[in-house]
Protein backbone atom coordinates (compact mmCIF):
# COMPACT_ATOMS: atom_id res chain seq x y z
CA UNK A 1 0.00 0.00 0.00
CA UNK A 2 1.78 3.22 -1.22
CA UNK A 3 0.45 6.38 0.72
CA UNK A 4 1.25 9.44 -0.73
CA UNK A 5 2.89 12.13 1.09
CA UNK A 6 -0.16 14.95 0.83
CA UNK A 7 -2.53 11.62 2.34
CA UNK A 8 -0.24 11.64 5.79
CA UNK A 9 -0.50 15.05 5.89
CA UNK A 10 -3.77 15.76 5.42
CA UNK A 11 -4.99 12.82 7.57
CA UNK A 12 -2.60 14.56 10.33
CA UNK A 13 -3.81 17.87 9.87
CA UNK A 14 -7.51 16.76 10.38
CA UNK A 15 -6.92 15.09 13.49
CA UNK A 16 -5.21 17.69 14.73
CA UNK A 17 -8.05 19.91 13.75
CA UNK A 18 -10.53 18.15 15.51
CA UNK A 19 -8.29 17.84 18.44
CA UNK A 20 -8.01 21.57 18.47
CA UNK A 21 -11.43 22.04 18.22
CA UNK A 22 -12.56 19.43 20.70
CA UNK A 23 -10.11 21.47 23.56
CA UNK A 24 -11.41 24.60 22.34
CA UNK A 25 -15.46 23.61 22.99
CA UNK A 26 -14.08 21.86 26.40
CA UNK A 27 -11.68 25.11 27.65
CA UNK A 28 -14.63 27.28 27.28
CA UNK A 29 -17.38 25.67 28.65
CA UNK A 30 -15.85 22.52 31.28
CA UNK A 31 -18.75 20.48 32.19
CA UNK A 32 -19.12 16.72 32.80
CA UNK A 33 -21.13 15.13 29.59
CA UNK A 34 -24.49 13.67 30.09
CA UNK A 35 -25.13 9.96 28.84
CA UNK A 36 -27.16 10.86 25.73
CA UNK A 37 -23.83 14.01 25.00
CA UNK A 38 -21.34 11.13 25.52
CA UNK A 39 -23.37 8.45 23.29
CA UNK A 40 -23.79 10.82 20.68
CA UNK A 41 -20.21 11.76 20.17
CA UNK A 42 -19.29 8.44 20.29
CA UNK A 43 -21.85 7.76 18.00
CA UNK A 44 -20.20 10.32 15.75
CA UNK A 45 -16.64 8.95 15.76
CA UNK A 46 -17.54 5.37 14.97
CA UNK A 47 -19.38 6.32 11.95
CA UNK A 48 -16.21 8.10 10.70
CA UNK A 49 -14.15 5.22 10.72
CA UNK A 50 -16.89 2.90 9.83
CA UNK A 51 -16.82 5.45 6.68
CA UNK A 52 -12.91 5.55 6.36
CA UNK A 53 -12.93 1.90 6.54
CA UNK A 54 -15.56 2.35 3.36
CA UNK A 55 -13.01 4.50 1.50
CA UNK A 56 -10.10 1.93 1.94
CA UNK A 57 -12.71 -0.84 0.82
CA UNK A 58 -13.51 1.51 -2.07
CA UNK A 59 -10.03 2.69 -3.31
CA UNK A 60 -7.44 -0.21 -1.95
CA UNK A 61 -7.29 -4.34 -2.66
CA UNK A 62 -8.22 -5.68 1.09
CA UNK A 63 -6.84 -3.15 3.03
CA UNK A 64 -10.20 -2.36 4.59
CA UNK A 65 -10.63 -5.84 6.63
CA UNK A 66 -7.12 -4.55 8.06
CA UNK A 67 -8.76 -1.62 9.07
CA UNK A 68 -11.53 -2.55 10.85
CA UNK A 69 -9.31 -5.77 12.62
CA UNK A 70 -7.02 -3.30 13.96
CA UNK A 71 -9.07 -1.07 14.98
CA UNK A 72 -11.01 -2.65 17.17
CA UNK A 73 -8.16 -4.51 18.71
CA UNK A 74 -6.92 -1.05 19.54
CA UNK A 75 -10.80 -0.64 20.61
CA UNK A 76 -10.69 -3.10 23.11
CA UNK A 77 -7.11 -2.07 24.65
CA UNK A 78 -8.70 1.09 24.95
CA UNK A 79 -10.66 -0.22 27.59
CA UNK A 80 -8.00 -1.27 29.84
CA UNK A 81 -6.64 2.03 29.27
CA UNK A 82 -9.71 3.50 30.24
CA UNK A 83 -9.96 1.03 33.04
CA UNK A 84 -6.43 2.80 34.44
CA UNK A 85 -7.84 6.78 33.85
CA UNK A 86 -10.73 5.81 35.98
CA UNK A 87 -8.04 5.52 38.78
CA UNK A 88 -5.82 7.57 38.29
CA UNK A 89 -8.86 10.23 38.26
CA UNK A 90 -9.77 9.01 41.69
CA UNK A 91 -6.98 9.06 43.08
CA UNK A 92 -6.07 12.61 42.40
CA UNK A 93 -9.76 13.60 42.67
CA UNK A 94 -10.41 15.41 39.83
CA UNK A 95 -12.83 17.76 39.92
CA UNK A 96 -15.87 16.36 37.18
CA UNK A 97 -15.98 19.17 34.95
CA UNK A 98 -12.18 19.24 34.37
CA UNK A 99 -11.72 14.97 33.86
CA UNK A 100 -12.76 16.02 30.18
CA UNK A 101 -9.56 18.47 29.66
CA UNK A 102 -7.21 15.56 31.31
CA UNK A 103 -8.51 12.99 29.15
CA UNK A 104 -8.24 15.06 26.39
CA UNK A 105 -4.61 16.00 26.92
CA UNK A 106 -4.42 12.06 27.84
CA UNK A 107 -5.55 11.32 24.09
CA UNK A 108 -3.57 13.91 22.40
CA UNK A 109 0.07 12.65 24.35
CA UNK A 110 -1.11 9.18 23.54
CA UNK A 111 -1.37 9.64 19.52
CA UNK A 112 1.88 11.22 20.24
CA UNK A 113 3.68 8.66 21.82
CA UNK A 114 1.95 5.83 19.63
CA UNK A 115 2.96 8.00 16.64
CA UNK A 116 6.84 7.81 17.77
CA UNK A 117 6.65 4.05 18.27
CA UNK A 118 4.41 2.87 15.47
CA UNK A 119 7.50 5.17 13.12
CA UNK A 120 10.18 3.00 15.22
CA UNK A 121 8.11 -0.31 14.67
CA UNK A 122 7.80 -0.06 10.81
CA UNK A 123 11.57 1.09 10.82
CA UNK A 124 12.35 -2.45 12.50
CA UNK A 125 9.46 -4.29 10.82
CA UNK A 126 11.11 -3.37 7.25
CA UNK A 127 15.16 -3.91 8.39
CA UNK A 128 14.56 -7.34 10.07
CA UNK A 129 11.66 -9.89 9.79
CA UNK A 130 12.71 -11.83 12.69
CA UNK A 131 11.46 -8.65 14.96
CA UNK A 132 8.12 -10.70 14.91
CA UNK A 133 9.56 -12.72 17.16
CA UNK A 134 9.84 -10.09 19.43
CA UNK A 135 6.48 -8.72 19.33
CA UNK A 136 5.19 -12.20 19.61
CA UNK A 137 7.01 -13.09 22.51
CA UNK A 138 6.08 -9.59 24.24
CA UNK A 139 2.68 -10.29 23.49
CA UNK A 140 2.86 -13.48 24.91
CA UNK A 141 4.10 -12.98 28.36
CA UNK A 142 1.97 -9.79 28.22
CA UNK A 143 -0.89 -12.28 27.76
CA UNK A 144 0.35 -14.29 30.60
CA UNK A 145 0.82 -11.66 32.89
CA UNK A 146 -3.09 -10.56 32.45
CA UNK A 147 -3.68 -13.92 33.35
CA UNK A 148 -1.50 -14.87 36.21
CA UNK A 149 -2.10 -11.01 37.78
CA UNK A 150 -5.68 -11.53 38.30
CA UNK A 151 -7.92 -8.96 38.97
CA UNK A 152 -7.20 -5.27 38.18
CA UNK A 153 -5.23 -3.58 40.93
CA UNK A 154 -8.28 -1.29 42.88
CA UNK A 155 -5.99 1.90 43.36
CA UNK A 156 -3.43 4.02 41.59
CA UNK A 157 -0.17 4.08 43.04
CA UNK A 158 2.43 6.77 41.82
CA UNK A 159 5.46 5.72 40.05
CA UNK A 160 8.95 6.73 40.24
CA UNK A 161 9.09 9.40 37.98
CA UNK A 162 6.23 11.20 39.41
CA UNK A 163 7.14 10.61 42.79
CA UNK A 164 10.70 12.84 41.60
CA UNK A 165 8.24 15.53 40.43
CA UNK A 166 6.44 16.32 43.79
CA UNK A 167 10.14 16.39 45.17
CA UNK A 168 11.55 18.50 41.89
CA UNK A 169 8.49 20.90 41.79
CA UNK A 170 6.64 22.12 44.98
CA UNK A 171 2.91 20.73 44.49
CA UNK A 172 -0.29 22.55 46.25
CA UNK A 173 -2.56 20.12 48.00
CA UNK A 174 -5.78 22.18 45.90
CA UNK A 175 -7.13 22.31 42.47
CA UNK A 176 -6.70 26.25 41.00
CA UNK A 177 -9.47 25.45 37.98
CA UNK A 178 -7.99 24.43 35.60
CA UNK A 179 -4.55 26.10 35.60
CA UNK A 180 -1.76 24.09 35.61
CA UNK A 181 0.87 26.48 37.64
CA UNK A 182 -0.30 28.88 39.99
CA UNK A 183 1.75 31.54 42.27
CA UNK A 184 0.95 31.19 46.20
CA UNK A 185 3.09 34.09 48.66
CA UNK A 186 5.21 35.18 45.34
CA UNK A 187 6.41 31.41 44.87
CA UNK A 188 5.32 30.01 41.48
CA UNK A 189 3.86 26.05 42.32
CA UNK A 190 2.70 23.58 40.36
CA UNK A 191 -1.05 21.96 40.73
CA UNK A 192 -2.59 18.84 40.89
CA UNK A 193 -3.70 19.24 37.66
CA UNK A 194 -0.47 19.08 35.96
CA UNK A 195 0.61 15.84 37.93
CA UNK A 196 -2.56 13.96 36.25
CA UNK A 197 -1.58 15.00 33.03
CA UNK A 198 1.82 13.73 33.89
CA UNK A 199 0.30 10.55 35.17
CA UNK A 200 -2.19 9.84 32.47
CA UNK A 201 1.16 10.76 29.96
CA UNK A 202 3.32 8.39 31.74
CA UNK A 203 0.37 5.77 30.99
CA UNK A 204 0.18 6.13 27.34
CA UNK A 205 3.55 5.00 27.34
CA UNK A 206 2.97 1.52 28.51
CA UNK A 207 -0.15 1.18 27.05
CA UNK A 208 1.42 2.04 23.76
CA UNK A 209 4.26 -0.67 24.27
CA UNK A 210 1.93 -3.24 24.28
CA UNK A 211 -0.99 -1.85 21.18
CA UNK A 212 1.62 -0.99 18.74
CA UNK A 213 3.28 -5.03 18.63
CA UNK A 214 -0.46 -6.34 18.54
CA UNK A 215 -1.92 -4.67 15.72
CA UNK A 216 1.43 -4.85 13.69
CA UNK A 217 0.36 -8.35 14.00
CA UNK A 218 -2.72 -7.38 12.03
CA UNK A 219 -1.20 -5.29 9.29
CA UNK A 220 1.99 -4.24 8.80
CA UNK A 221 0.63 -1.02 6.91
CA UNK A 222 2.35 2.43 9.19
CA UNK A 223 -0.41 4.66 7.32
CA UNK A 224 -3.57 1.51 8.48
CA UNK A 225 -1.70 1.20 11.99
CA UNK A 226 -1.47 5.38 12.60
CA UNK A 227 -5.37 5.86 11.54
CA UNK A 228 -6.76 2.68 13.77
CA UNK A 229 -5.45 3.97 16.79
CA UNK A 230 -6.20 7.52 16.53
CA UNK A 231 -9.55 6.38 15.60
CA UNK A 232 -10.02 4.21 18.33
CA UNK A 233 -8.45 6.86 20.26
CA UNK A 234 -11.01 9.57 19.63
CA UNK A 235 -13.80 8.72 21.27
CA UNK A 236 -12.01 7.37 24.63
CA UNK A 237 -12.77 10.56 26.26
CA UNK A 238 -17.02 10.12 25.87
CA UNK A 239 -16.81 6.83 26.26
CA UNK A 240 -15.14 7.45 29.95
CA UNK A 241 -18.44 9.32 30.69
CA UNK A 242 -20.83 6.45 28.67
CA UNK A 243 -19.62 3.07 30.51
CA UNK A 244 -17.38 4.37 33.13
CA UNK A 245 -19.57 3.11 35.37
CA UNK A 246 -19.97 -0.29 33.65
CA UNK A 247 -16.49 -1.07 33.96
CA UNK A 248 -16.18 -2.60 37.42
CA UNK A 249 -18.79 -5.19 35.69
CA UNK A 250 -16.59 -6.04 32.76
CA UNK A 251 -14.80 -8.51 35.17
CA UNK A 252 -13.58 -11.09 33.12
CA UNK A 253 -11.91 -7.84 30.24
CA UNK A 254 -8.34 -8.83 31.30
CA UNK A 255 -8.83 -12.28 30.64
CA UNK A 256 -10.36 -11.63 27.20
CA UNK A 257 -7.50 -9.29 26.61
CA UNK A 258 -5.09 -12.01 27.27
CA UNK A 259 -6.75 -14.12 24.72
CA UNK A 260 -6.45 -11.68 21.80
CA UNK A 261 -2.78 -10.65 22.69
CA UNK A 262 -2.14 -14.23 22.89
CA UNK A 263 -3.73 -14.91 19.26
CA UNK A 264 -2.13 -12.16 17.93
CA UNK A 265 1.50 -13.14 19.43
CA UNK A 266 1.00 -16.66 17.97
CA UNK A 267 -0.48 -14.79 14.66
CA UNK A 268 3.40 -12.98 14.88
CA UNK A 269 5.45 -15.53 15.47
CA UNK A 270 4.03 -17.80 12.94
CA UNK A 271 4.56 -14.29 10.62
CA UNK A 272 8.15 -14.33 11.42
CA UNK A 273 9.06 -18.58 10.88
CA UNK A 274 6.97 -17.79 7.50
CA UNK A 275 9.56 -15.11 6.46
CA UNK A 276 12.52 -16.21 8.33
CA UNK A 277 12.86 -20.06 7.20
CA UNK A 278 12.13 -22.54 4.66
CA UNK A 279 9.53 -24.38 6.51
CA UNK A 280 5.72 -24.54 4.81
CA UNK A 281 4.93 -22.51 8.48
CA UNK A 282 1.05 -21.55 7.83
CA UNK A 283 -0.14 -17.98 8.20
CA UNK A 284 -3.31 -17.11 10.30
CA UNK A 285 -5.63 -14.70 7.61
CA UNK A 286 -6.61 -11.62 9.30
CA UNK A 287 -10.03 -12.22 8.22
CA UNK A 288 -9.89 -15.22 10.67
CA UNK A 289 -8.53 -12.58 12.83
CA UNK A 290 -11.60 -10.28 13.27
CA UNK A 291 -13.63 -13.12 13.65
CA UNK A 292 -11.90 -14.21 16.81
CA UNK A 293 -11.28 -11.76 18.21
CA UNK A 294 -14.93 -10.27 17.74
CA UNK A 295 -16.23 -13.38 19.24
CA UNK A 296 -13.72 -12.99 21.93
CA UNK A 297 -14.77 -9.75 23.27
CA UNK A 298 -18.45 -11.13 22.74
CA UNK A 299 -17.69 -14.43 24.87
CA UNK A 300 -15.99 -12.01 27.42
CA UNK A 301 -18.65 -9.19 28.00
CA UNK A 302 -21.25 -11.93 28.09
CA UNK A 303 -19.63 -13.87 30.57
CA UNK A 304 -18.89 -10.82 32.34
CA UNK A 305 -22.31 -9.63 32.45
CA UNK A 306 -23.37 -13.02 34.16
CA UNK A 307 -20.94 -13.37 36.20
CA UNK A 308 -21.58 -9.79 37.44
CA UNK A 309 -25.72 -10.71 38.20
CA UNK A 310 -25.11 -13.53 39.94
CA UNK A 311 -22.57 -11.72 42.21
CA UNK A 312 -25.11 -9.17 43.11
CA UNK A 313 -27.50 -11.57 43.68
CA UNK A 314 -25.50 -13.50 45.75
CA UNK A 315 -25.13 -10.10 47.89
CA UNK A 316 -28.38 -8.98 48.04
CA UNK A 317 -29.37 -12.81 49.33
CA UNK A 318 -26.84 -12.84 51.66
CA UNK A 319 -27.65 -9.36 52.65
CA UNK A 320 -31.33 -10.27 53.36
CA UNK A 321 -30.10 -13.88 55.30
CA UNK A 322 -27.69 -11.44 57.61
CA UNK A 323 -30.71 -8.67 58.50
CA UNK A 324 -34.14 -10.61 58.13
CA UNK A 325 -37.40 -8.72 58.31
CA UNK A 326 -38.68 -8.27 61.76
CA UNK A 327 -41.63 -10.14 62.17
CA UNK A 328 -44.98 -8.60 62.54
CA UNK A 329 -47.09 -8.82 65.74
CA UNK A 330 -50.56 -8.47 65.96
CA UNK A 331 -52.01 -6.10 68.38
CA UNK A 332 -53.51 -7.85 71.19
CA UNK A 333 -56.93 -8.55 71.67
CA UNK A 334 -59.45 -9.06 74.89
CA UNK A 335 -60.83 -12.68 74.42
CA UNK A 336 -63.69 -11.86 75.96
CA UNK A 337 -64.76 -9.10 73.28
CA UNK A 338 -66.16 -11.22 70.27
CA UNK A 339 -65.28 -7.87 67.96
CA UNK A 340 -61.37 -8.71 68.51
CA UNK A 341 -61.28 -5.65 70.82
CA UNK A 342 -62.55 -3.35 68.46
CA UNK A 343 -64.23 -0.61 70.13
CA UNK A 344 -65.71 1.12 67.44
CA UNK A 345 -69.38 2.15 67.22
CA UNK A 346 -70.95 -0.65 65.12
CA UNK A 347 -74.27 0.16 63.23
Amino acid sequence: MDIAPWIWVVTITVLLGVIAVDFIITARTPHEPSMREAGIWIGVYVSLAVLFGIGLAAFTDGQAVDFFTGWIVEYSMSMDNLFVFILILGAFAVPPEHRQRVLLVGIALALLFRGLFIALGAAAVNAFAGVFYLFGAFLLFTAWKLIAGGEEDEEFKENAALRMVRKVLPTTDDYHGSRLTVRIDGKRMVTPMLMVMLAVGMTDILFALDSIPAIFGITQEPYLVFTANAFALMGLRQLYFLIGGLLDRLVYLSHGLAVILGFIGVKLILHAMHETTTWPVPEIPTLLSLVVIVLTLVVTAVASLLKSRRTAAAAARAAADAHPPAPSHPAPTDPGDPDGGDDRIRV
